[in-house]
């Protein structure tokens, strides 16, 4: 589930062409990105889920402090208390129920309630695990993405944020030359 929650905020990323690209910007768009992670037969409004992953990634911008959040973010985070309100809402309730087939053993399972609270739940399962402390804002140029830190010496997202910085540094250093 936790990578669930990076899902969704990486639905907000750089475009390749030094702009910002938000792929649940359409209603199609919306649409794949469901299919392709959470399953093509959930339902789910478009609005809800982008005021989520606002939500989202106003979090993770206040888990990242005393670093800087992501460059998208940093001028529209909402209050991260504003954020929990809205992320523990759309977490609704979760119930659980017993199934018992005919003679099989009984099982506990979990009413879902829909895309949002599933979302929800993930960003929530997330920011309570000890993986939040390991959460970083890519510092490349350009970059908007959040990522995990899996190892000591890991600075970027992927490695072609690495590479993009590694090269705005050279340059940087070859024109500070001249």
């Amino acid at each position: 589930m936790a990578s669930l929650a990076l899902q969704l905020a990486s639905t907000i990323r750089h475009d390749g062409h030094g702009g910002v690209a938000d792929d649940l910007d359409t209603e199609e768009g919306f649409r794949k990105w469901v299919g392709e992670h959470v399953g093509s037969n959930v339902d789910g409004d478009r609005e809800q889920v982008v005021a989520l992953r606002r939500a989202v990634r106003s979090l993770f911008a206040h888990a990242v402090k005393p670093g800087e959040p992501s460059k998208a973010d940093a001028n529209k985070l909402l209050d991260p208390q504003v954020a929990l309100e809205q992320l523990n809402a759309a977490a609704g309730t979760v119930r659980p129920r017993l199934e018992w087939p005919q003679g099989g053993e009984p099982v506990m399972r979990y009413d879902d309630s829909g895309l949002l609270s599933t979302l929800a739940r993930a960003a929530i399962e997330f920011l309570a695990s000890d993986e939040r402390a390991r959460l970083r804002a890519c510092p490349a140029p350009r970059c908007v993405r959040y990522f995990v830190k899996d190892h000591p010496q890991q600075e970027w997202c992927k490695p072609s944020c690495g590479n993009r910085a590694r090269v705005a540094r050279y340059y940087k250093r070859k024109i500070e030359s001249v």
